[in-house]
């Protein structure tokens, strides 16, 4: 017979569901990267934080951020390749007299959908 004592059971449970927790993540970081669906919603998600971000910078608040966020998402520029967002978002930037470079932008751009995918992630574990 093996006897455990009562903290090392605990620890030992709350490692298993950790570790099932993690092999959860991963699968979903899998599903992400081959299902079309759910890289649409994490593309829109990076699209939405992008604009939020690139609002800010302009100095553009309520309804006026809110369309060109609605417009990264939803937009022509939603629909294309991520270079044409990050065209857009170059330029819109340089024409508000915030000019970025694209290193700069691509950073942004780094962060944000690793954002976006972390949040998916979340959401989908709930």
């Amino acid at each position: 017979m093996i006897w455990i004592n009562a903290a090392n059971a605990s620890a030992a449970k709350h490692d298993a569901m950790a570790t099932f927790r993690d092999q959860r993540e991963r699968e979903l970081e899998r599903k992400i990267a081959l299902d079309p669906e759910m890289a649409f919603n994490v593309a829109s998600r990076r699209n939405a934080l992008l604009g939020h971000w690139a609002t800010a910078r302009m100095g553009l608040s309520g309804s006026r951020a809110d369309a060109y966020v609605k417009d990264l998402v939803e937009g022509q520029a939603a629909n294309s390749d991520p270079e044409a967002v990050a065209t857009r978002v170059m330029d819109d930037l340089a024409a508000h007299g915030k000019p970025i470079s694209r290193d700069e932008l691509d950073a942004a751009i780094a962060r944000f959908t690793a954002r976006a995918r972390a949040e998916i992630v979340r959401s989908a574990l709930r």
